[in-house]
């Protein structure tokens, strides 16, 4: 929805504080069309807004009625309708029917509760300028994000890392599932409003397939559904796979004007199988086809830039994202939603089908706490640095929580990853795509072992924007896993004493990808000498 800056506590000169507050505000542009601010003693606080819910009237930073708090707000209240009838009864009155007033109010009526009862992606501050406390918190999985800086003897806070980047100070992370408070003398206490360890405890498993098959089903159905209500039009990512899939197929029967959006090279399958599917549902099919050799160095400073990623693979897709996203702003959209998530909670990784029950689970539950710094960080800056809001339905929680209930058996089942999710919509799709298995996203699209070239210059980029403030580069996490045997005990211990590839690593992987990227041309050189020679034609076929 938009990007929020925040500069709270006494200030000392009022003129470096509106110059670092304008910095601030000028680094998250791409999140928005609206610029909005306030200016009050003690505080500065601006979103840069892309109007989405009551477009008009939900005006930011929003003042609540006794003027005692104010509300800065990134993100979706998917129940806010609901929300907002409750508060109603409770005496509350309404100026909008946006999410951001319900917010504010739900905060006002029950305090740091309001976030239980929140459905949604979400990141906000409400701050108390009086007092100057400051309330921070973030969804359960961390789709939306919050840092926060302490410089000056003043809190700074910001949707991303690189709008507290200059100010030379440590940049914390609101933990997903987090919330809390900042205090004028300098004091953090955040604390988690969830424990995703604890995600589908309160439930029994579903041991019964049929049960699970429904279950599965109904979450994920009632989960796309509540993130297309809106009457802008719809992007879907389509790669032509499983999840994309599943979403394009709702979104279209309630939104028959939606969009899809599949990039990749000519060769590239997805191209493939997203062209048989949007043509057989008689959807809009925007094709972003891109040359390996389209991603050179400013690509690539580009994706760092943008996605302040910290391990080298998600950099590398962001690479391949961020021309996606970036068409998608150009067709007019606003909104765009994709099956993000699936693969963590339903076993869509090779690596689920070599470990046990006991240990998909604790990987499971792994993958979901690290999404907020990998996945989803991604998705949020490659969409949002082009104007576009992504939401993702698999990562519901309540289909978080439905996949914890879900034995392991049920999501790898005789070499088959996520085969309850297949099982669940088999009788949408057609059978090559319910049949279709999982590539990762710069592989499937052609463009990975390309980017690669430029892994060595990652970690020069990456401090270049001032990034390790915050966290250094590191190796990633799955290649970790992998040479540990997939023991999640033994790739922590791993991964915290070999933090980044050494030079020996970085130059078999950098022959590697000069390999691959010199046969093909090679190859198709020396066949046209041949052909050549023998008088024949290259087969056009």
């Amino acid at each position: 929805m938009c990007g929020i800056a925040l500069i709270v506590g006494e200030t000392r000169d009022h003129t470096s504080d509106l110059a670092v507050f304008g910095q601030m505000m000028e680094t998250i542009a791409a999140r928005g069309t609206v610029s909005e601010s306030v200016s009050r003693p003690g505080l500065l606080a601006g979103t840069r807004r892309l109007p989405i819910v009551d477009r008009e009237r939900a005006v930011q930073p929003w003042i609540f009625d006794d003027g005692r708090w104010l509300l800065c707000y990134n993100g979706e209240i998917y129940n806010y309708r609901p929300l907002l009838a409750e508060l109603g009864a409770l005496g509350r009155t309404f100026r909008s029917e946006s999410d951001t007033e319900v917010i504010a109010e739900a905060f006002s009526e029950w305090g740091e509760h309001a976030v239980d009862r929140l459905r949604g992606e979400y990141a906000f501050a409400a701050v108390e300028p009086a007092s100057g406390r400051t309330y921070l918190a973030r969804d359960a999985i961390g789709v939306k994000p919050l840092y926060f800086a302490r410089a000056n003897d003043q809190w700074h806070v910001a949707s991303e890392i690189k709008a507290l980047a200059g100010l030379g100070a440590t940049v914390f992370e609101v933990e997903p599932g987090h919330h809390g408070w900042l205090t004028p003398d300098g004091k953090s206490d955040l604390t988690p409003h969830v424990d995703l360890a604890r995600l589908g405890h309160s439930a029994p498993p579903i041991v019964d397939v049929h049960e699970a098959t429904a279950a599965v089903r109904a979450a994920i159905s009632d989960a796309i559904s509540v993130r297309i209500d809106s009457d802008l039009t719809i992007g879907v990512i389509l790669s032509g796979g499983l999840d994309s899939s599943i979403v394009l197929k709702h979104v279209v029967d309630q939104h028959p004007d939606c969009v899809a959006f599949t990039i990749g090279t000519a060769q590239s399958e997805d191209l493939a199988y997203a062209r048989r599917l949007t043509t057989e549902l008689g959807v809009r099919h925007e094709v972003i086809e891109i040359k390996p050799r389209s991603i050179r160095y400013p690509q690539i400073r580009e994706a760092i830039e943008a996605s302040e990623l910290t391990e080298y693979g998600d950099i590398i897709n962001a690479a391949v994202s961020i021309p996606l996203f970036r068409r998608i702003h150009e067709c007019g959209i606003k909104i765009a939603i994709g099956g993000d998530g699936s693969d963590e909670l339903f076993g869509g990784y090779p690596m689920y089908a070599n470990i046990d029950s006991e240990q998909q689970h604790r990987l499971f539950l792994h993958k979901i706490a690290n999404l907020g710094r990998t996945e989803l960080q991604r998705v949020d800056r490659t969409s949002m640095s082009n104007g576009v809001e992504m939401r993702v339905p698999f990562l519901d929680p309540a289909v978080v929580e439905l996949a914890m209930r879900i034995p392991g058996a049920f999501k790898v089942r005789d070499g088959v990853e996520k085969w309850i999710v297949r099982q669940a919509f088999r009788d949408d799709l057609p059978d090559y795509v319910i049949s279709r298995p999982k590539h990762g996203l710069s592989y499937s699209t052609g463009l990975h072992d390309r980017a690669r070239l430029f892994k060595p210059l990652f970690p020069r980029v990456y401090r270049s924007f001032g990034y390790d403030l915050h966290a250094p580069l590191r190796r990633d996490f799955d290649t970790v896993l992998s040479s540990a045997g997939y023991d999640l005990d033994r790739a922590a211990t791993r991964e915290h004493a070999l933090r980044d590839y050494s030079p020996v690593e970085r130059a078999k992987d950098f022959a590697g990808a000069v390999r691959w990227n010199v046969q093909p041309p090679l190859e198709r050189l020396l066949s046209g000498a041949r052909n050549t020679l023998t008088g024949s034609r290259p087969d056009r076929a």
